[in-house]
């Protein structure tokens, strides 16, 4: 494989190495709590996607309160 004959500048690596950026991740809001989601996700807050229950999200009282239980246990 063929080697370059001679270096490549600064600048030239750095104009090469813009497209690399991460994007931002685009927040849009749920129609169920309209608190901000990422789309095509089930909501944090809420438990829902594409208006159905998916998960159970449980208040941080009830957490506490299920550790106490298995701990119990």
């Amino acid at each position: 494989m063929p080697n370059p004959k001679r270096r490549h500048s600064k600048q030239r690596g750095r104009l090469r190495r813009t497209h690399d950026k991460i994007a931002e991740v685009s927040l849009n809001a749920c129609p169920q709590c309209s608190k901000a989601k990422q789309s095509h996700k089930v909501c944090v807050h809420c438990g829902y996607y594409k208006g159905r229950p998916v998960i159970s999200v449980l208040s941080l009282k009830e957490k506490k309160q299920e550790r106490e239980n298995k701990r119990k246990k």
